[in-house]
Formats: structure tokens, sequence, C-alpha cells
């Protein structure tokens, strides 16, 4: 196992109700920026929710940050927090929704190009604190201090981890996801066992309860997903569901260990260059990628298709048989894994990433193997 140093301060409020206990998590006498996206909150009964447990507070509201929250559109709030006498901000949505929140909340202090926060992930302090009340598992952003906030002007995606940016709370009701297209639910599991993915399946350390608490995610997913499918409105799968985002990234399973990453970084190229999906774009890359650096994930993933899946044979026979029934997985809950069924050019992409990795000087994954021309590769057969 690696030296590490865990830290994770967020106040995680859990289950049916919660909503209400905002008035108690929130510093009196503070003029509040209450942050949501397209308005599903107003459909689902959140918004109102809400609303009563801000009463006593100033709040301004800023509605519209996008499902890939649009750096255009942060700087507006930016502009808010700076001249109306912000002193927190509250993120109510999804991941998209705070992510936002947490750029704007360093952003609103640095004077310098913004963008370069993304670019460069600086490590600035927060003006003003955030906290969450989460309506969409997925991004596990509700406890950890990351964030990805997009460019439309140069059609960039940044993503990685600012430490001032842990929320101060997040309150998670699972009954509020009922209402949550499919879509959205499914894009959620994917990003979740994805996530998973980037901290597991690189090589091996010698930290077995890590690996354990990784591979447990994995098979609370495959239980669950079906169950979702069938039943949205089943209070305890839409539990276990959003927990298990939130575990898979609030670094729990990530301490000591080698983590990836590159799955994420390709995907973040697609959805900035073809409008993908997050969960859309890693259920593309990771089977390939996969395939392309076996002879790196082969041990990972073959210990993984024998605990998950109970898997037989040597270890390439179970590597193989993990790739394909995580795309199995996939498709099983109505993802596609192919660029083709989005109408996206492969090999067009895969020109595209390359040239944009080998401009950055930058090899994404935990081994540095991962070059422009094997980055190629794996989108050209995605």
């Amino acid at each position: 196992m690696l030296n590490f140093q865990f830290f994770n301060p967020t106040h995680v409020v859990f289950g049916k109700g919660m909503i209400a206990q905002l008035k108690n998590l929130l510093p009196a006498n503070t003029k509040i920026l209450m942050t949501y996206g397209g308005g599903s909150i107003k459909k689902n009964g959140v918004y109102e929710q809400v609303k009563e447990a801000l009463k006593g507070f100033e709040v301004v509201e800023f509605s519209g940050i996008e499902p890939n929250p649009e750096y255009e559109t942060c700087l507006k709030a930016v502009e808010i927090v700076n001249t109306q006498n912000i002193g927190f901000i509250l993120a109510v949505g999804g991941g998209s929704v705070l992510d936002a929140s947490k750029f704007i909340s360093v952003a609103a202090g640095y004077d310098g190009d913004k963008w370069e926060i993304m670019q460069k992930l600086l490590p600035l302090p927060q003006k003003v604190p955030v906290g969450a009340v989460m309506t969409l598992p997925a991004t596990g952003s509700e406890m950890n201090c990351n964030l990805v906030i997009s460019r439309r002007e140069t059609k960039e995606k940044f993503g990685g981890g600012i430490p001032s940016v842990f929320p101060k709370f997040s309150i998670i009701d699972p009954s509020v996801t009922f209402s949550l297209p499919m879509r959205q639910t499914v894009n959620g599991i994917v990003d979740t066992f994805v996530h998973v993915m980037e901290q597991y399946a690189t090589y091996d350390v010698d930290s077995p309860l890590q690996d354990r608490w990784a591979l447990s995610i994995i098979q609370t997913l495959i239980e669950e997903a079906p169950k979702v499918l069938e039943n949205p409105n089943d209070y305890n799968v839409r539990a276990n569901l959003f927990w298990c985002a939130t575990t898979g990234l609030n670094f729990m399973i990530a301490p000591g260990v080698v983590q990836d990453w590159a799955t994420h970084a390709l995907g973040h190229e697609l959805t900035a260059l073809y409008g993908l999906d997050h969960g859309q774009s890693l259920a593309v890359i990771l089977p390939r990628l996969w395939k392309v650096l076996f002879n790196e994930k082969k041990q990972k993933l073959a210990k993984m298709a024998r605990i998950v899946w109970n898997v037989t044979g040597t270890d390439d026979e179970a590597a193989e048989k993990c790739i394909a029934l995580s795309e199995d997985f996939f498709r099983s809950i109505g993802m596609k894994t192919k660029l083709s069924e989005y109408n996206v050019d492969a090999s067009e992409a895969a020109e595209i990433l390359k040239q944009r990795f080998a401009e950055r000087g930058v090899n994404p994954g935990e081994t540095g193997k991962l070059t422009p021309e094997a980055i190629y590769k794996i989108v050209s057969e995605s």
C-alpha cells in the first residue's frame, strides 16, 4: 500500500425528509446564492422544500446551470457573488450544479484569467463556502473536492480536485430521485461504475481492503440497477444507488492505491466535442481502454471477474471475461457502448483527441503509457 493522507470534512445528512434540516446547517444572518439547473427541482417538489427551509434567509436565485456546467454561465454567477454581498452558495440539483457552485466559490476571489483555475487546477481558497441539496446520484461531488467545467468557446472540458471546495454539508434524500428520467439514472450508474474503476483497475499495491470496498460498490450497482429499471419508486434501491455514487468518489476507496482517470480524460473530450452525456462517453471508452491496456490491467480485472461474477480460468481468460461482462452490464441497462451508435465518426474523433493530448504533452493514466498513439487506437476502436 502506498503512503497517503485522508481528509473529508463534508457533513452528510441522508434520508427521507432531510431537506427540512437545511435551516440548521446554514450560517445565520447570511445572504444565500441558491444555484440550480433547468427547473426540474420545481417539478419534483425540491424547490418548495428548500424555499420553506430557507425562510428567514435572504436568498438570491441563479438558475440555468447546464448538465455539463459551462464556464460562461459560471462567470455570470461570479458577478452576483461579487456585487451582491453573497456569504454562502447553496447548490440544489445534481453534480453539475454543485461543480459549477464550487467553481464559482473560488473564481469569485480570483483576479486572474478564471479559466486557468480549471486548466491548472489552481489550489485557491474559497471566497464563499458551498453546501448542497442533491437530487441526482452520479458524480459523488456531494462529498469530495472535485469539479468539472466545460468551455463552449474552445470546446474544452477540464476536471480535477481543488482542496478548498469540499461542501460544508450535503443533504441527500433518495426519494427525490423517484422522478428522474431513466436516462439520467442510467448515466449515474455508469458514472459511479467508472469512478470506482478509475481507482481500482490499475495495478496491485497490496491493498485488499480498498479492493474489497471498491468491488462491493460494483456488486451493489449490478444488483440494484435492474431493480430501479423495474421499479423507479423503490426507496431502498434509490438509497443504495445514491450511497454507491457518494462512496464511489468520496476518497474512501482511494487511500494508498494507484489511480487512473484516463477514461474520464478521454470521455470529457468526447462530451466537449460531440455533446455526449458524461455517462455515455465513459461507457464508450472504458471497455476499449481496457483492451488496449490489457497487460497493465489484467491482474485487477481478473480479480474483479472472480469476485464479482465468479469467473474461473487463467488471468487472461478472466480479464477478457471481465471486459465483456462490464460492457454487457452497460448494455443491459440501456447504455450504448459504441461511438457509431451516437453517429460519431470514431476515426475523426480519434485524430482530434490524439492531436489534443499531443499538444498538451500529457499522457493520462496510472503508468503514463497512454501515448497519443494509444489514445488514437482506443478512440478509433470505440
